[in-house]
This record gives C-alpha cells, sequence and structure tokens, in this order.
C-alpha cells in the first residue's frame, strides 16, 4: 500500500470540518492557560461556537453532497460520514450546554474539561470517516484518550476515581482484543480496507479475528456480554460526562460497525446473523430487567441504554439497507430522548444534590416543567406514540419482519413491556408521591435551551418524521446493493405524511 502525502485544495477541503475543530479546541486550550481569570462560562460558549461554525460546515457538505478519499481510501466523506459526523458535533454542544451549570459547582474544574470533550469529540469525528481497520484503532483509541479523564475528573470522589480506573483498565482490554483481531484479519487477508477484505475467503483466523474486533466494538456500544463497565462508569462519573458517553461514542462505534458488517462482511452474511440475534437478546433483556431493581437515576438510565443498544442490534441484525436506515433513524430518536432525559438529571442534581430515585418524589410539584419533559422523554425511550421512540422502534422491528427475524421482534415487544415498568415507576414518583422538601427548582438558560432542544426532537420526529427518514434513507444509499433496500420504506410509517 502506498500513500500520496501531497494533500491538494480538494484534499484539504474533506478534512476542513476535522481541520476547524482541532484549530479551535487549541483556541480553547490558550485562551484558557492565557486567562486564568476568565470565567469558564466563557469557554463552554467558545466551545459551542466553535462547533456550530463545524457544524455549519458539515451541513454544506451534505446539502453540497462533498465526498471523497484520502490516504489510499483509508479515510472516506460520504453520506453516511457526514450524517454520524452531525450527529457527534450536535451531541456535543448539548452536552457543552449541560456542563455550564455541573462545572461552576466545582472549583477544581478548569478551562481543560472544555478541551477534552472537543478532543474527543475530534476522535469520533474521524471514527465516522474510518474506512479500515488501521483507522479504526487509532481513532478509536484517540477518542477514548479523552474520556478516560473525563470519567475519573471528579479526584476527590471516590466513585469517580473508581469508575475512571474500571473504565480505564477495561479500555486496555478491549484495545488489546481490537489490535489482535486486526492482526488476525491482516494476516489472513493481507489487506485493511473495509471494500478490499469484501473479497476474502472466510478462514478460521479471519473468523476469529472479527469476533475479536466485535469484542472491542461491543465494548465500545457496551452490548452485553461486553456491558460491565457502563454501570459503575455511569454512576461515578460526572454526569455530563455520563450523558455524553450514553451516546455519541455509541453513534460513532455504529459507524464502523456498518461499514464493517454491510461491507467487508456483506457476503458472509449468513454467518454473523445470529452472532448479532444473540447480543440483540441478551442486551435488550439483561439491560430491562436489571433496571427494574435500580434506585439511582443514572444506573438506571445506563441500564436501559444497554437494553436501547439492544433494540438498535435488531436493525444491524437485519443486515439490510431498510436496517441501517432504521439504525440511523434510531439514534438520532435516542440523541434527543437520551441527552434530554440526562439534561433533567444534571439539572435536578445541581439542585437538590442527588441522584436517587426517591428524590424524584413529587417533581411535577415543584418543576411542572421539567416534570413533564422528563415524562416526554421516558415515554418516547420506552417507545409510546406518537414520540420519536416510538417511529424509530417501528421502523427497526420492520426491518427486522422483513427479514423473518420473528423471535427477534417477539421478544423485543415483550422488552418494550418490560422497560415500561420502570419507566413509569419514575413517572409515579414525579406526580404522586410527596414531595419531601416542597421549595421550588428553577434551571438556568442553558440547560432550559437542550431540554427544549430534547423536546423539541423528541415530538419532531415522533409527528412529521419524513423528513428526517429521507435524510437517513439518503446518506445510507452506499448499502443499495444489500438485499432488502426499498426506496418505499419510509412510507409504511403511520406518522410519514
Amino acid at each position: 500500500m502506498t500513500f500520496n502525502l501531497t494533500l491538494s485544495g480538494s484534499d484539504l477541503l474533506l478534512l476542513l470540518p476535522e481541520m476547524l475543530l482541532t484549530v479551535w479546541l487549541c483556541v480553547v486550550l490558550i485562551v484558557d492557560f492565557a486567562m486564568p481569570r476568565l470565567p469558564k462560562d466563557r469557554l463552554a460558549y467558545l466551545s459551542v461556537g466553535g462547533l456550530a461554525a463545524v457544524l455549519v460546515n458539515l451541513l454544506w457538505f451534505d446539502r453540497a453532497g462533498v465526498t471523497g478519499t484520502l490516504f489510499a481510501n483509508m479515510f472516506v466523506v460520504d453520506r453516511l460520514a457526514v450524517f454520524f459526523k452531525l450527529f457527534i458535533v450536535g451531541a456535543t454542544i448539548l452536552i457543552i450546554l449541560v456542563s455550564v451549570d455541573y462545572v461552576r459547582r466545582f472549583r477544581f474544574f478548569k478551562g481543560e474539561y472544555y478541551f477534552l470533550v472537543l478532543m474527543s469529540a475530534l476522535g469520533m469525528m474521524f471514527m465516522a470517516s474510518a474506512n479500515d481497520l488501521l483507522s479504526v484503532f487509532i481513532t478509536l483509541e484517540f477518542s477514548t484518550f479523552g474520556f478516560y479523564v473525563l470519567v475519573a475528573y471528579l479526584r476527590d470522589d471516590v466513585a469517580s476515581n473508581e469508575a475512571g480506573l474500571k473504565f480505564f483498565i477495561l479500555g486496555v482490554f478491549a484495545a488489546g482484543l481490537l489490535a489482535y483481531g486486526i492482526s488476525l484479519v491482516y494476516g489472513e487477508t493481507g489487506k485493511i480496507v473495509f471494500s478490499d477484505i469484501a473479497s476474502a475467503s472466510p478462514t478460521p483466523g479471519l473468523v476469529i479475528g472479527y469476533l475479536l474486533i466485535f469484542a472491542a466494538l461491543g465494548f465500545k456500544i457496551g452490548a452485553v456480554p461486553f456491558h460491565s463497565w457502563i454501570p459503575d462508569t455511569y454512576h461515578g462519573a460526572p454526569t455530563p460526562v455520563t450523558a455524553y458517553l450514553s451516546i455519541a461514542p455509541k453513534g460513532a462505534a455504529f459507524a464502523i460497525l456498518l461499514r464493517m458488517f454491510f461491507v467487508s462482511l456483506a457476503t458472509l452474511k449468513p454467518a454473523w446473523v445470529l452472532l448479532l440475534v444473540g447480543a440483540s437478546i441478551l442486551s435488550m433483556t439483561y439491560g430491562n430487567i436489571v433496571a427494574i431493581a435500580q434506585r439511582n437515576i443514572k444506573r438506571l438510565l445506563a441500564y436501559s441504554g444497554i437494553a436501547q443498544i439492544g433494540n438498535i442490534l435488531i436493525g444491524l441484525a437485519a443486515g439490510t439497507k431498510m436496517g441501517g436506515d432504521a439504525i440511523l433513524f434510531y439514534l438520532l430518536t435516542y440523541l434527543f430522548a437520551n441527552l434530554g432525559a440526562f439534561a433533567i438529571v444534571i439539572a435536578v442534581g445541581n439542585l437538590i444534590h442527588s441522584d436517587e430515585i426517591e428524590d424524584y418524589n413529587g417533581l411535577n410539584r415543584r418543576s411542572p416543567f421539567l416534570a413533564f419533559a422528563m415524562l416526554v422523554f421516558l415515554l418516547s425511550l420506552a417507545g409510546v406514540p406518537p414520540l420519536a421512540g416510538f417511529i424509530g422502534k417501528l421502523y427497526i422491528f420492520l426491518s427486522a419482519i422483513n427479514e423473518g427475524l420473528y423471535t427477534l421482534i417477539i421478544v423485543g415487544l415483550i422488552n418494550i413491556v418490560i422497560s415500561m415498568y420502570y419507566y413509569l415507576v419514575v413517572v409515579k414518583k414525579m406526580y404522586i408521591n410527596e414531595p419531601t422538601d416542597p421549595s421550588p427548582l428553577t434551571i438556568s438558560t442553558p440547560m432550559k435551551a437542550v431540554v427544549y432542544a430534547g423536546l423539541a426532537g423528541t415530538l419532531i420526529l415522533g409527528i412529521y418524521p419524513q423528513p428526517f427518514i429521507d435524510w437517513v434513507v439518503a446518506a445510507t444509499l452506499m448499502f443499495s446493493n444489500l438485499a432488502g433496500h426499498t426506496a418505499a420504506a419510509p412510507t409504511i410509517l403511520p406518522f410519514g405524511g
């Protein structure tokens, strides 16, 4: 493999979003060092300003249809990569906004907090464009370095230190599995680019290599049985970091999983469908059942997230373009509902200094707005119509029905009923139980902005999903050669227009 290290103007255009973010995170770090007395809120808004510029650039990429490859096809810019980059940047903007009040609570929080968040976002943007196994390893580890520090950022908190240590140890173990798996695949095929590997014949070494790679990426998304880090890490990490971990890295990992299974392993679909079906069933069932016993809202959302990953794996198990479309749309619905729910957790935690579900008693009397928003987000996560989560689950299930995965659908429907129980327990405490402290709760403007954004996304995606479905269908056109592709898929959704 030869590399052309000379970049033309068109080549630099493909790297423009990443270059913009690289420059901006350096600006944030320099400003923090040069102006130590500058309020950290200003750094947050400075970070959001840079991310907004990157977001506008990516929207132009999407509208103009900018595509291309760099470095011998190792870096790719296509509609799929642009979708995931928009997803990551949007999530990062919301996370920084919900961090403003949280950071203000702790005197030892410095500007490097925002630098680390931006650095992780940069790594995940590179993950979205990774088109070969070597790039997957480098970009995944680059994005994870920032999270190692962020999870343990509450240095005086034992739970945060424990969470950081567990996350680091298991993360290094997953990196070892990934590196070994890549070496086996390269040893068997002599290739690392996804499209080049597609023509390789299956051998024991190739199968074992891909199983190890899937295990490493399974750690990233938190699928059972690679989920053990999630509950303690979510519980101990700063809550904005927990919210970030719950959505952005998972989206970036699914960008890689889609390319790996739908491109390099497309011809071996019968061999990996059962693997994904098993991972989906285990994740849904384990996550929902264990969530019932939780008394801490962050741990409840952690196990809920494991179950949601099980739902997304249904689309991957379908192995069709419609399954890929459903995954992208589901991730959008999960972004707004999950980050919205975490925004409420952060807001309430900042005010009452507790994350216990029992302390949500009578929240409706203390803040009707927060209680209503939490109700909407939880019902969307459960899949109640006409909210976004219902359309997302319906789309995922339809992609599986088209492939005859009826057992997976039955298990998924049973798990929806199970999830309704623990979501409604929280709703009961907010609306029926009496508050232990009747004093009213108010939140800041940045927090309101994130909650309103979550509500808008959850309601619009549920009531009028058609433009977003068209968007995800266009983003996965590269998978049109897969069985199950149908341009009419969006019209079967009841709220699709």
